[in-house]
């Protein structure tokens, strides 16, 4: 590899930044540590191997190169990650109250909000964006939506413009009862759009599985520690969204869903114009919006 390793990436980040300077057992081995990230490197080094088809030399070469001194370093801060992406509201604002700069709160939360931001937009890969764009936007498959106790609000108002964007988008209940009666027509093809962070929930999880048995094609938004619904994803877009405060900051998830109704659009502008003339013929007629003097 060309150079010292960043320690302070992600080791998930770490392992794509270097995939390309990897032998190919080396790359055969990350490759499999990924799709199932983090789990199959939580166990000894012998099983790993074994699943990944590769002998334990590779093992420690590849997290030699990862920048680590031997398996047992690599585990132990994969663990520590694995302790930070289940970390409860009590725990990240004791994990913030600690040592922070003596400036206006207003300016702190400011601070991590842009970083957030700089961070999630400077690692998502341009060509997952577009390919997740224009799956989105293709008009014949229809799409459904759905978030956790905090990101159900994120799959609400995705929703509610992406179904003026195009057709065939429904936003999926958080409750459960509701989840069979939405599976029930669900085809091969369909979209499910998922937002997940931490800590993970089982019920995205549980309808992400119903969903890719019905052969519906799933797309997850995460944050940088991925949720367990993306081994089943199609496309997975990660977002960084620490803050000084008891609960994780959604604004870089909020720009990306943004930035991804702006691409869905561009997609299908031909047809959608046309959508939003009618729609705001309706509006007109319904006098849902005051008029200006």
């Amino acid at each position: 590899m060309g150079g010292a390793v960043d320690l302070v990436l992600m080791i998930e980040d770490r392992m794509r930044a270097a995939l390309s300077d990897l032998t190919r057992a080396e790359r055969q081995l990350a490759t499999h540590i990924l799709r199932h990230f983090p789990v199959a490197a939580l166990g000894s080094i012998t099983a790993l191997a074994k699943a990944a088809e590769v002998s334990t030399p590779t093992v420690v070469r590849l997290v030699q190169k990862l920048g680590f001194k031997g398996y047992p370093d690599y585990q132990h801060a994969l663990r520590g990650e694995v302790g930070a992406m289940l970390m409860s509201p009590l725990a990240k604002h004791d994990r913030w109250a600690g040592g922070v700069p003596d400036t206006h709160i207003l300016n702190r939360f400011a601070d991590a909000v842009v970083a957030n931001l700089q961070a999630t937009l400077g690692q998502i890969d341009h060509a997952e964006f577009d390919a997740t764009a224009a799956l989105l936007a293709d008009p014949a498959r229809r799409v459904f939506a759905m978030g956790g106790r905090i990101t159900h609000a994120l799959a609400d108002y995705f929703v509610t413009l992406m179904k003026v964007v195009r057709p065939d988008v429904t936003l999926l209940s958080d409750q459960s009862s509701a989840w069979p009666p939405a599976l029930l027509d669900m085809v091969a093809g369909d979209i499910v759009l998922v937002f997940d962070i931490r800590r993970y929930e089982n019920s995205v999880l549980q309808v992400v599985e119903m969903a890719v048995a019905q052969g519906a094609e799933v797309i997850v938004i995460t944050d940088r520690w991925i949720s367990p619904a993306a081994s089943h994803a199609r496309h997975t877009l990660s977002c960084h969204i620490e803050a000084p405060s008891a609960w994780d900051s959604t604004v870089s998830i909020l720009v990306l869903v943004e930035t991804l109704l702006a691409g869905v659009q561009d997609l299908t502008w031909d047809k959608t114009e046309g959508r939003m003339k009618r729609l705001e013929d309706l509006y007109a007629q319904s006098r849902v919006f005051r008029r200006h003097r």
